[in-house]
């Protein structure tokens, strides 16, 4: 079956979203955090873009020892962001402008100072206390388990009034929610509706795939509930309802992803998987020892999901979040060739099928960091990490080295709006370090600029949302084991694409597979415009494009 541009298609699959780390996107009153009156300020930009959706990262309110991925209340807005009202406001300006607005869903967990944990804690005969995850001491008094936090330490806190251990599969501060329990179900259900009502487009569920987790069989990813769950969700807050749904797994595979978001399956609209990442890293040090960049290891990773989800299901598009580093410094180059491979690595990810996510800096370009020092950084994965490691015997040096590559902060670090002090993001000091680069590096500077970063980024945006064939085209992938060129084709209804991508900071010869020549109408390139390409071509350092066969 072909997947058309059928008049039923929701608006999503033409549609590019865009992620707001709100902490880090703009700061209306000089405290040097951002907030929801600074994105407000901000919506023109967005709208200039052509987006149809924000991703606002949480904004709820929380004690924030993991930038808000640790919610103490999910009704209400954390000061520093704002209020509810400024919220409500978001919510009405962006739909104004044609945007919607889609929350960060956090409940595989919670934070430790939410009112349902501190009811947990405090008796083991309080309704919340089965709202999480305890078990008893191990023969010895030790955890139950050895299982290691994904930010470090161990998974289990001991807490002395109820004689139990609890699970924080993250960390100490965020204890995991219950999901076996009913009236912990019902209560997310209820906070989502809610939300829902207030108008929001939807929501980007964050690690979704434990919340079916079997801890006794240390089954935590993609467990035995999970798609039960999911299943309840969609009866009891996402159906019949006009919103996107988005799935984060770091677990989801080729051969589990339709599970989530199949047609059929009443579950989820996307799934936000992370193999094209993961398959950089290191297998035994993970991403702070990442391997050397292979493109046709990128190459088969992608092809391989557009291939999976490319007649049922719906792929996320994505190089960098706020999880990842900046995209032009792990895929591209970020120093002369700056802006072509930036314009490259945009190219060669809108072109595939899918919903694209745009984050936040990188329309203009915006790079790694590189902190030097192990002060700088703020995360408290990267400070745990640092910890566990220096115990290993690994020097800072080296830690440093692998974090100024890879850590999360080289994605969190200010926008920068404007050239001067604080860069247009704050009158104030800024909560993390503003990057050196950012009087060259900027949104007025690259929109000043006719054939800037930004222009790139709105053309395929607008390409997305008028030609079937990019939202909805057939992918092949083509020259699968050249070493520097990604080469595919898109096909819709007789319409044929053609898109080459070249990951070189030198010049490279490239034979144009047969099935791929041709001449035709150039859609968007960060070169001088092709109108025919057959036979062996040179391309340009960086050189992509897109041309619409005839």
């Amino acid at each position: 079956m072909t997947d058309t541009a059928r008049p039923d298609h929701p608006w999503w699959k033409k549609a590019t979203g865009y992620q707001i780390y709100p902490r880090s996107f703009a700061d209306s009153n000089g405290d040097g955090i951002g907030d929801i009156p600074g994105i407000i300020g901000k919506l023109d930009h967005l709208s200039d873009l052509g987006i149809g959706f924000v991703w606002l990262s949480p904004v709820y309110r929380s004690p924030m020892a993991d930038n808000g991925y640790d919610i103490s209340d999910y009704r209400d807005v954390a000061p520093e962001f704002g209020t509810l009202d400024d919220l409500d406001r978001l919510i009405s300006e962006a739909r104004a402008r044609g945007i919607g607005i889609v929350m960060d869903l956090v409940v595989n967990h919670s934070s430790d100072r939410h009112a349902w944990f501190e009811a947990a804690r405090a008796s083991a005969d309080a309704p919340e206390h089965d709202f999480y995850v305890w078990r008893d001491a191990a023969p010895d008094g030790g955890p139950p388990s050895d299982l290691r936090a994904c930010f470090g330490g161990s998974a289990w806190t001991w807490v002395e009034e109820v004689g139990k251990y609890y699970l924080g599969y993250f960390s100490p501060q965020q204890p995991d929610l219950n999901w076996q329990n009913p009236d912990l179900r019902a209560a997310i259900w209820d906070m989502m509706n809610w939300w829902l009502d207030r108008g929001i487009a939807g929501f980007r569920m964050d690690v979704i795939s434990l919340i079916g987790k079997d801890v006794d069989a240390g089954v935590f990813e993609e467990g035995p509930d999970l798609h039960a769950f999911l299943q309840e969700m969609r009866r009891e807050t996402l159906a019949g309802r006009d919103i996107v749904s988005i799935g984060e797994s770091w677990s989801v595979s080729p051969e589990t992803a339709l599970l989530y978001c199949g047609r059929d399956r009443g579950e989820l609209d996307m799934v936000f998987q992370f193999n094209h990442v993961t398959q950089g890293w290191d297998e035994t040090f993970g991403k702070f020892r990442p391997k050397p960049f292979d493109l046709p290891r990128l190459k088969r990773v992608l092809a391989e999901w557009q291939e999976t989800l490319g007649e049922d299901g719906w792929n996320s598009l994505f190089f960098t979040n706020h999880d990842l580093p900046r995209q032009v410094s792990v895929y591209g180059e970020d120093g002369v060739h700056r802006v072509a491979s930036a314009k490259m690595l945009a190219i060669a990810l809108h072109m595939l099928k899918g919903t694209p996510f745009i984050y936040q800096g990188e329309e203009i370009g915006m790079t790694n960091a590189r902190f030097t020092r192990i002060e700088q950084y703020r995360d408290f994965e990267t400070l745990n990490h640092y910890e566990d490691q220096r115990r290993a015997g690994v020097s800072t040096e080296d830690f440093v080295a692998g974090a100024s590559v890879t850590a999360r902060d080289n994605s969190r670090t200010p926008m920068q709006w404007e050239a001067g002090p604080g860069a247009g993001f704050t009158t104030g000091t800024p909560w993390i370090e503003i990057n050196a680069n950012a009087d060259a590096i900027n949104v007025a500077a690259d929109r000043a600029d006719p054939d800037g970063i930004f222009e790139t980024y709105r053309r395929l945006v607008a390409l997305r949302r008028e030609k079937p064939v990019v939202a909805f085209g057939r992918f092949a992938l083509h020259a699968a084991d050249y070493p520097s060129v990604f080469a595919y084709t898109r096909m819709l209804d007789g319409t044929r694409l053609a898109v080459i991508a070249s990951f070189s900071a030198e010049p490279v010869e490239f034979d144009v597979p047969e099935e791929m020549s041709g001449a035709g109408t150039s859609l968007v390139t960060n070169a001088a415009a092709r109108r025919a390409i057959s036979g062996r071509i040179t391309l340009a350092p960086f050189e992509a494009f897109a041309i619409e066969m005839d």
